[in-house]
């Protein structure tokens, strides 16, 4: 088997072997693959955290040994920022939020041979108990990145993008695609029974899942759609004020955090009071 790491700061991963091909995702600077396939000067991978598959341009890609691999999974820091410099001795990096540091040690990270030096915020998923709190308070470092489908980074994502991503910080593996995450989690009964941090899903009106969002205090939505929002939602789906109707049909809503107390003052928030926080939420990290 082989493996790589992403070397550069966000990397395509395409349906089929060609620039010209679909996105259907994204590598961010640091995160592993599988190799299982070679087509010219292309490689086709299996991204380590969710078991996504496409195909990634071998120059963007470094080699890694087994034992490379193994440590770089168990042993990473993530970006906290926005955008932030990895200095090499005669180079920059731009890393992107979420981007992964393989063995970083307060000051430095190493990829295969190469050290980097990097003076930016990290978290290491799982360092935390995860609670709904620290999800929004991610999320919300996202709001107004551009809608890109297959995106992963402020740059450009897309719904479950976001959602996979803002639960990395937390350590938790979500799948790529709405309609994979959907079979996570445990069911919410009622839309009015949500805590901060559940993962809202939407049909299409044929039955299909094709959005998915991250659910706020008082019944509102943060999620990707042109841009990273906040919309309210109830059981009916998500209402766009700006359109005055309602854009998706609410499907199900699942937790995957643990349960936590009711919040009165949080729980009865009024849309202005969320816009308000959501505003300040880079503030809050």
């Amino acid at each position: 088997m082989e493996y790589a790491a992403c070397q550069v700061s966000i990397a395509p991963l395409r349906a089929h072997p060609s620039d010209k091909s679909e996105m259907v995702s994204q590598l961010l600077f640091g995160e592993t693959v599988e190799v299982t396939d070679h087509r010219d000067s292309w490689r086709h991978v299996v991204c380590a955290w969710d078991g996504y598959s496409g195909w990634v341009d071998a120059k963007q890609l470094k080699r890694l040994t087994p034992n490379e691999y193994d440590d770089y999974r168990e042993h990473q820091s993530i970006n906290l920022s926005l955008v932030e410099g990895l200095m090499a001795a005669d180079h920059f990096v731009p890393l992107t939020l979420g981007a992964v540091l393989p063995r970083f040690d307060g000051l430095r990270c190493q990829l295969g041979d190469q050290s980097y030096q990097f003076s930016g915020p990290v978290v290491t998923p799982g360092q935390l108990p995860p609670n709904g709190e620290w999800i929004i308070k991610v999320a919300r470092r996202y709001l107004q990145a551009p809608y890109l489908w297959g995106g992963r980074s402020p740059f450009g994502i897309d719904c479950s993008g976001l959602t996979q991503m803002v639960y990395k910080f937390a350590g938790i593996r979500l799948l790529r695609d709405a309609n994979q995450q959907v079979t996570q989690g445990r069911p919410v009964d009622f839309a009015e029974q949500c805590q901060a941090g559940d993962l809202a899903f939407f049909d299409n009106g044929k039955g299909d899942i094709s959005h998915v969002g991250i659910v706020l205090p008082g019944c509102h939505l943060l999620h990707a759609s042109g841009q990273v929002r906040i919309d309210k939602f109830d059981h009916f789906g998500i209402f766009n004020h700006e359109a005055g109707r309602y854009t998706h049909q609410l499907r199900i809503v699942k937790r995957l955090l643990p349960d936590e107390a009711p919040d009165n003052d949080k729980a009865n928030a009024t849309p202005e009071q969320t816009e308000e926080m959501a505003g300040q939420g880079a503030l809050l990290l």
